[in-house]
């Protein structure tokens, strides 16, 4: 692939880090993270090797849903801060180099919403239509397919009116009815307030729900709603992005980027593409990953993947057939207490590796270097672990571990005012932290520093056209991404067993040599250009494609 203009395409090659200012650092001792606290910790990320900070809802909220449960679109959390700190944060931020992008939750609001006070107060008002609404019962029987088991159904009565509203996540958020031009204006009125604050794009919460246009609203073509929301975005800031939540196979998320215009959303999630993963984890076998990435639609230039280990929510394998999640299950999440919704596993991934450096490093190594954007979730950098005790999807959404003080050094408040509680096992803070990590230069957390830093320099593993290269040993993946600034060529061994290997580059010019980035060594190709060498058990080698003459520092 050619890198042509990359000024607005920051994010092709950007280190996406995702965190919750709540559970992040507390610089008042009330037990809540807030963004002073986050505006201290900036230099971390920065030296972390983080280009683009991703905040997790900070809105005002009555945080029924972890503040996706939105109360008003232009404010921030009292308990968080001001609007004076988010400034600060970005101000901060952009000194570093850092860009910040926010969730966007638009396709649903808190029932305490003032439209939705406003809407339930009478059925002439002008926020009734901001809603979706409907005069029969619903039909019996009818599941909550976000939510199952914890939802009944997607409509909930309003007792006043005799009406149903619609809610496709919990009946405490109801959903915006997006066919509304007046909802879709003040849409663009957030996305420009935010903008106009400094923020570089958002990420936008579970889009294809966003696009559910109710029957007779007269729009023939959903997504072109979408279209208008990317051009209204693109008007206010050419940098700006949609990082979109689109959890569907492949052929139909590819229709959100928009086709070959790719004029809907500049990046997703490859959540088909990290269910494959972990059950080529569970299988010691990258076939799943392998068959995954070749299954996915070829994009253009102005579009690009973005891969994740570990979300904010649970880890969903609803895309894996039966047998192939109870697979998963099996091999990590043997405990009923760590499943959720019937497809999902509530734990972080060292737990899950049985806190095996060699398998967490692989795993690290592999996101860094598949094709696309990669994302972190704060805490994976030093290996934090999950709270069981703690039900669902908010045991992966305990405090950031700063040191092994109380709380984790996330707080001075007492434990029992503290916003979620940490782990208390082998993952406790005492065990896991930053402070200790800095110290000790064979740590996780240096090891992320390396990977970044390799990462940045390497402007192929971003922009690069990816190819499986074929050789005899089963349990290795081994791929190559080309661009026009060069060539890298990723191993990982998902068995543990080393494996020796060998494989042929075919049209290398005399003389090439492979550069490992990581270790600093050199392999020569032999003069028909093949090369043999061994990767150790759940091993991993970056090699840099050198050609004589191109004059490319290695």
């Amino acid at each position: 692939m050619k890198i042509t203009d990359t000024s607005d395409l920051w994010w092709k090659t950007a280190v996406v880090y995702c965190l919750d200012v709540e559970t992040f650092l507390d610089s008042n001792g009330d037990g809540i993270g807030d963004l002073q606290g986050l505006a201290q910790r900036i230099d971390y990320l920065s030296q972390l090797g983080v280009t683009c900070l991703w905040l997790m809802p900070f809105y005002p909220s009555p945080d029924r849903d972890d503040g996706y449960d939105v109360s008003d679109f232009y404010g921030v959390d009292p308990r968080l801060g001001t609007h004076g700190d988010f400034v600060e944060v970005i101000r901060t931020a952009r000194d570093r180099g850092m860009r910040v992008i926010v969730d966007l939750v638009i396709n649903h609001t808190s029932d305490r919403h003032p439209w939705f006070l406003a809407a339930k107060r009478s059925v002439d008002s002008p926020y009734r239509d901001y809603y979706v609404w409907r005069d029969d019962a619903p039909p019996k029987g009818q599941k909550n397919a976000v939510f199952p088991g914890q939802a009944n159904g997607i409509w909930g009565k309003d007792e006043k009116s005799g009406q149903w509203y619609q809610h496709s996540f919990y009946e405490h958020q109801p959903d915006l009815n997006i066919a509304n031009p007046r909802v879709r204006d003040e849409i663009a009125k957030v996305i420009g307030f935010w903008l106009q604050l400094g923020i570089s794009g958002f990420r936008v919460d579970a889009v294809p729900f966003l696009l559910e246009i109710p029957e007779g609203a007269g729009i023939p073509e959903p997504h072109e709603l979408l279209r208008d929301i990317r051009r209204f975005l693109q008007r206010r800031s050419s940098e700006a992005i949609l990082l979109g939540e689109v959890n569907l196979p492949y052929d139909e998320q590819a229709q959100y980027f928009g086709g070959d215009d790719g004029d809907e959303l500049t990046m997703q999630f490859d959540f088909v593409g990290m269910q494959s993963l972990y059950l080529s984890f569970a299988r010691k076998d990258p076939a799943p990953l392998i068959e995954a990435l070749r299954a996915r639609p070829v994009l253009g230039a102005e579009v690009q993947w973005a891969n994740f280990l570990r979300n904010h929510d649970e880890l969903t394998l609803d895309k894996l057939s039966d047998s192939e999640r109870q697979e998963v299950f099996e091999a990590f999440a043997p405990d009923e207490r760590q499943r959720v919704f019937g497809r999902g596993i509530t734990r972080r991934l060292p737990p899950m590796l049985d806190g095996d450096p060699r398998r967490i490093r692989m795993a690290y190594s592999l996101l860094f270097t598949l094709p696309g954007t990669p994302v972190l979730f704060y805490g994976e950098e030093i290996g934090m672990g999950e709270n069981i005790e703690i039900p669902g999807r908010e045991a992966v959404r305990t405090p950031m571990q700063w040191s092994h003080d109380r709380n984790g050094g996330f707080s001075d408040a007492a434990p029992s005012r503290l916003v979620a509680r940490p782990p208390s096992d082998g993952y406790a803070p005492e065990h896991v932290n930053v402070a200790a990590q800095l110290d000790d230069r064979g740590s996780l957390l240096h090891f992320i520093r390396a990977l970044t830093t390799s990462y940045r320099i390497s402007p192929e593993l971003g922009w690069g056209t990816f190819e499986v290269i074929d050789q005899q040993a089963d349990s290795l993946l081994v791929h190559s991404l080309s661009a026009d600034v060069g060539k890298i060529i990723a191993l990982h061994n998902f068995a543990e067993v080393p494996v020796t290997t060998s494989f042929r580059l075919a049209d290398e010019p005399e003389g090439t040599t492979l550069v490992d980035l990581l270790e600093s060594s050199r392999l020569t190709l032999d003069p028909k250009g093949g090369v043999e060498l061994e990767v150790p058990a759940y091993g991993y080698r970056w090699l840099r494609v050198s050609r004589p003459g191109d004059g490319r520092v290695t």
